[in-house]
């Protein structure tokens, strides 16, 4: 894929819907490998489908979970996935083979989980009212330290290069710890203009440069630098970047992310299925990208490389890209696009070796250029594959997934003979047929790490059953509890139709 060929001169933002991704199952979150040709799709009945992005088909489908995934995140090189499911289990999962290598089970629901930039041996799970836990694969753990407000509603995240994490609690505070001792480096709290404190929803971190946002409560998405918040220390007061809202319509923002080069930052909205898309250096809106009306947003991602957005809603991946328009025209000024043929006069000593009715003798620069020899063996890196550390690529790196050809099985045919099933030769034969089956490799059995956290709340529902049952349930628990004037009026009607068939009865045998 040559990135110079895709650029859009200038303009690195999506403008409208390129299609859907159409899962069979529910939808609820995705993420976009290192190099965004992979994307893993969680769904509502436990299964993880893996997309080829670029063929737009289904590469892999993982069946993870019993109950629904809720969050999902690729390894650095793209071999291991990660999943967390409503059923308090976290999952590592070989992506080429599709077998299942950890399993953490927590006392409390996961909201999120994240693999280390660098390491695929460190991970970062975010339990429900209970600290970060930062889990090593063979099941080791640590608790990352609470504030003083000893608020246990924290989000989590680590830096672009894992060297710090960043928590977020519901009184505003935001702390930096170092990854590998979890010291405190920095903290500051985020503050409205009335000096109270905002709940912090979510910190993102953009893939390139030094910023990461933080969506509040307050629907205000905050810009900030990490060496000026690391500067300021503890209990510091760093200024915002840039303050990006709604300010016609003051919208909740359900998930934020920056694009691939940190240049524009997405908001999702929590209302409806909008997108709004700001420009981080200048701060101002533009574009907004309008969904079905009626639908609910659930999860947004931006392609690591590409202008092009991913956003969940209603259990369909929805894709916003730009609009491709071919200009030969950059490329040749002299090119000249027909409407339809005309006939070419050709020169006589056109396509002759030498020109003999050229008059100009050619620049002996010209010349030069044409006897310079062009390297056509040797690869450069791309520079948007690379991080600003990194001098070559992965050669190790999980870029795509074979698929195997879907072969449609054969009809039976109807003119076949039938057997009896109370023949015993019949019996023999599969009998025979099925012992190669029971000596078949018994599969590896996945070990399972009990992670015990203290004080961990047990009895606390996901937020994605919560939100979805609860209503319906306690209108029904409701009804049952406190007969309205419904119930007595039903058991009136049905009295007097009691009555109504007696008297009829009673008519009918006169």
């Amino acid at each position: 894929m040559n990135l110079e060929l895709l650029e859009s001169f200038g303009q690195n933002f999506p403008e409208e819907s390129d299609g859907t991704l159409d899962c069979i199952s529910l939808a609820l979150t995705c993420a976009f490998n290192k190099r965004g040709t992979l994307l893993a799709v969680g769904c509502n009945d436990g299964r993880v489908v893996i997309w080829d992005f670029l063929t737009r088909g289904i590469a892999k489908i993982l069946s993870a979970h019993v109950h629904p995934v809720c969050s999902v995140s690729w390894s650095r090189n793209g071999h291991q996935l990660l999943s967390a499911s409503t059923d308090n289990m976290v999952s590592v999962w070989n992506v080429v083979t599709g077998d299942c290598t950890q399993r953490y089970r927590f006392p409390s629901p996961v909201l999120n989980v994240q693999f280390h930039p660098r390491k695929a041996s460190k991970v970062l799970v975010c339990p429900m009212k209970h600290a970060p836990v930062l889990l090593d694969i063979d099941g080791t753990y640590k608790t990352i330290p609470l504030d003083e407000d000893s608020d246990t509603t924290i989000v989590a995240s680590f830096d672009r290069r894992g060297e710090y994490i960043y928590t977020g609690n519901a009184k505003g505070k935001v702390l930096v710890f170092r990854t590998e001792t979890l010291d405190l480096q920095a903290s500051f709290k985020v503050t409205t203009g009335t000096s109270s404190s905002t709940a912090i929803k979510s910190i993102e971190f953009a893939r390139r440069g030094g910023c990461f946002l933080v969506n509040t409560a307050d629907r205000v998405i905050r810009v900030y630098d990490c060496n000026e918040v690391l500067m300021c220390g503890k209990s510091g007061e760093p200024e915002p970047i840039q303050k990006l809202q709604d300010l016609v319509n003051r919208t909740p923002w359900k998930k934020c992310c920056f694009s691939g080069d940190g240049e524009y930052v997405v908001g999702g909205s929590a209302r409806q299925h909008a997108l709004y898309i700001w420009e981080k250096k200048y701060g101002n809106l533009v574009k907004i990208l309008h969904g079905t009306r009626g639908e609910l947003l659930l999860d947004v991602v931006w392609h690591p490389v590409r202008p092009i957005i991913a956003s969940v809603s209603s259990g369909v991946v929805s894709v916003w890209a730009q609009n491709q328009v071919e200009n030969w025209s950059a490329y040749a000024p002299d090119f000249k696009e027909l409407d339809e043929n005309v006939e070419y006069d050709e020169r006589e000593s056109e396509f002759d070796l030498e020109d003999e009715d050229k008059s100009v003798e050619d620049n002996v620069d010209a010349k030069a250029i044409e006897d310079e020899d062009v390297d056509v063996t040797n690869i450069e890196p791309i520079a948007a594959f690379l991080s600003s550390d990194e001098e070559a690529e992965d050669e190790q790196a999980l870029l795509y997934l074979p698929i195997s050809p879907e072969v449609d099985e054969p009809e039976e045919p109807t003119w076949a003979p039938t057997t009896d099933p109370t023949d015993d030769a019949v019996h023999a034969d599969s009998n025979k047929r099925s012992l190669p089956s029971e000596q078949s490799p018994k599969k590896k059995k996945v070990k399972t790490f009990d992670v015990n956290l203290e004080s961990a709340p047990s009895d606390e529902v996901h937020p994605f059953l919560s939100s979805r049952g609860d209503g319906k349930a306690k209108k029904k628990s409701g009804q049952q509890q406190k007969p309205g004037k419904d119930t007595k009026g039903k058991k009136n009607r049905h009295e007097r139709q009691k009555k109504k068939s007696i008297t009829d009865d009673y008519s009918e045998t006169e």
